[in-house]
């Protein structure tokens, strides 16, 4: 795959959402969508770092056309609360990245009772995209295919999830390691870009009907120089000479080359019908697997979760 963010078409008129957009891959993500025209909505948690990057991003490009849309991932009350936000502002959305995330953190749950990479990297995420499909469809149904689109950030890292992928009698996985936690989130994200995309995607009921069609893709960045990576080094035994060695050796990417693939998925014009539902690798990665796992190409495993995400969040009452 050759792509730069130049090679982005003119976005003026178009709206997306980015989650964790002030920092790292998501700062860059807004910056090169606004670079191009787009008004980009930033979700952060923090309205004053959420507004420090805005700023930052309008420095570069003066005529950047950017919101702050104030969103914490772990609180799901706040992820409704934002989603509804927008649906208030915009009679459209052309592309949503589910950005966002958490790294091999201590065990902790959520005050919603969920283990915090779960509700993070998944849960919050599938619970916006869920309330903001309504409208994604209804700016598709006008557009030709391929104007509406969603990118789940995902990882190499959904190798290191339990044996089955999902562990559904415990998924808080209390007693399993940091990283065993994070391969299942991340996991959790290519099985709902496989669910998205069969139903919503080319070829889809909903595409076939004239309902709206939407292309969705799982992008795993690579090895990435972000405040997550950082967080890593500082939090995990060992890892951070692992990543002071691949600093030195220039085996990390800086944020904004980070950002290329998320871009070529939310936006591109040479991304093809077929791409959707796919988990795209960055290009020219070192030392990474160059593989799914059996488990994130299982497609009764993708049905099981999703049938268990809606059952759950509806009783829980953050969807209908």
């Amino acid at each position: 795959m050759t792509f730069h963010p130049d090679a982005l078409p003119d976005l003026k008129g178009k709206v997306f959402i980015v989650t964790g957009g002030n920092s790292g891959i998501g700062y860059y993500t807004v910056a090169h969508l606004a670079e191009h025209g787009a008004h980009v909505y930033m979700c952060a948690r923090s309205p004053e770092k959420g507004t420090t990057a805005i700023a930052n991003i309008k420095k570069m490009y003066p005529l950047a056309n950017i919101d702050l849309l104030q969103m914490d991932l772990m609180d799901l009350t706040s992820v409704v609360a934002a989603a509804k936000h927008f649906l208030t502002l915009e009679p459209a959305l052309h592309g949503l990245v589910n950005n966002a995330g958490i790294m091999a953190t201590p065990f902790k749950m959520t005050k919603d009772g969920h283990e915090a990479q779960w509700q993070t990297n998944y849960l919050a995420h599938w619970v916006l995209t869920e309330h903001l499909l309504p409208l994604m469809l209804r700016t598709a149904k006008t557009l030709p295919p391929g104007s509406v689109r969603i990118v789940n950030l995902t990882s190499s890292g959904h190798l290191g999830a339990p044996k089955g992928g999902i562990n559904f009698n415990d998924l808080s996985l209390k007693d399993s390691g940091p990283w065993s936690r994070y391969g299942q989130s991340k996991l959790a994200n290519i099985l709902h870009t496989k669910t998205l995309h069969k139903t919503y995607g080319p070829g889809s009921p909903s595409a076939r009907n004239g309902e709206g069609e939407i292309w969705v893709s799982s992008v795993h960045p690579g090895l990435v120089e972000t405040n997550l990576a950082t967080s890593v080094g500082e939090s995990v035994s060992g890892m951070i000479s692992v990543f002071s060695v691949l600093r030195m050796f220039g085996l990390i990417w800086p944020g904004d080359k980070g950002s290329w693939t998320s871009l070529f998925c939310a936006a591109s014009r040479d991304m093809k019908a077929e791409q959707s539902g796919t988990y795209f690798e960055i290009f020219r990665r070192f030392g990474e697997p160059r593989w799914q796992s059996g488990a994130a190409k299982d497609g009764k495993l993708a049905e099981r979760l999703g049938e268990w995400t809606r059952g759950v969040m509806r009783k829980e009452g953050w969807v209908r």
